[in-house]
């Protein structure tokens, strides 16, 4: 019989971590955009979701680090106290308000931005209270959300704190490191603060996986190791020619129960699950490659292009050529 689902969330199996990195080997950050933000006194933000419309595409994440101090912010029906420590990130670029005290000034650091190119990182400073906050603000591009099954595992706000006890310790170094990129300018700094932010944002999935309660979802199957094993295989070789019967072998599971797992879990079939992580794929190559599109449909196991050309519209909204001039324009 499986373990109780809170174990296999606490002890996720190896095989996860072999999914969630080759997933996450896709992320990007192109023209991300990093500032620090240091208010002090009661103030606000509006609520504009403006780091995600300064970005191009829809797989815009922004994140908030706390340096120093406490804020609360309010997104919708959530309303929290953000401390020194925490990180914030919001997969869907959802409006947002951060703020102290109240009726304090309304400021709009990412409209007062200087021009860019920056050589070192923009700080907006605002009112003259005693009371100051500082935050890193910014955004990354994330291209694996475009993947369906991760992007519908994902909340509207990610949020770890890790100066509690228990938190996690390299989440806490990272940060740590960041802050000193910041504080301390040297050559190469914009660099090393976009490859740092691409690891909180992957620690704060890992964060996430190890916290999910009801049992559904993409990082939910990462926690269940039959499900994982056979995802593991998947991506693994997502070319070869796949049965049902191969992944019922390689997850321990009959046909009809890993069927189940599947529908249960992740709202899918096996075999669908292949086709769109080959589809996923082929949305990459399109973006990144000058690959001709019917290398690329054969690769995703479709013996023609005009078959593939339908089942890439169906999935992302735009036939692959369309798809492919627009990831060259968000460039």
């Amino acid at each position: 019989m499986a373990a109780p689902p809170n174990v296999l969330i606490e002890n996720p199996p190896a095989d996860a971590e072999d999914v969630l990195s080759n997933v996450l080997r896709t992320v990007r950050l192109a023209g991300s955009l990093q500032f620090c933000f240091a208010p002090s006194g009661d103030w606000e933000t509006d609520g504009k979701p403006r780091l995600a419309a300064m970005a191009k595409g829809s797989s815009t994440v922004p994140f908030h680090i706390v340096v120093e101090g406490s804020c609360w912010l309010k997104m919708g029906a959530i309303e929290t106290e953000l401390s020194a420590g925490d990180v914030v990130a919001f997969p869907f670029g959802t409006g947002h308000q951060l703020g102290a005290g109240g009726n304090g000034i309304l400021v709009a650091p990412v409209a007062d931005l200087p021009p860019k190119p920056w050589r070192e990182l923009p700080v907006m400073r605002y009112g003259d209270g005693s009371r100051q906050v500082r935050l890193l603000c910014g955004y990354l591009q994330c291209d694996a959300l475009n993947f369906g099954p991760l992007q519908q595992a994902m909340p509207e706000l990610l949020h770890a704190r890790t100066a509690k006890a228990g938190g996690s310790d390299w989440l806490r170094a990272t940060i740590a490191q960041i802050v000193a990129e910041a504080d301390r300018p040297r050559s190469g700094g914009m660099s090393m603060l976009e490859r740092l932010t691409e690891i909180i944002f992957i620690e704060l999935l890992r964060h996430h996986m190890n916290d999910i309660g009801d049992g559904r979802g993409w990082l939910a199957a990462l926690a269940d190791p039959a499900l994982a094993r056979c995802l593991a295989v998947i991506h693994a070789d997502p070319s070869r020619d796949w049965s049902i019967a191969d992944l019922s072998a390689a997850s321990g599971l009959s046909r009809t129960a890993l069927t189940d797992r599947f529908e249960a879990v992740l709202g899918t079939s096996p075999m669908r699950y292949v086709r769109d992580w080959r589809l996923y794929l082929a949305s990459a190559e399109l973006g990144t490659t000058t690959k001709p599109i019917s290398a690329i449909a054969f690769d995703a196991g479709y013996s023609t292009e005009a078959a593939f050309n339908r089942a890439f519209s169906r999935a992302y909204g735009a036939p692959p050529a369309a798809w492919r001039q627009n990831a060259r324009t968000r460039r």
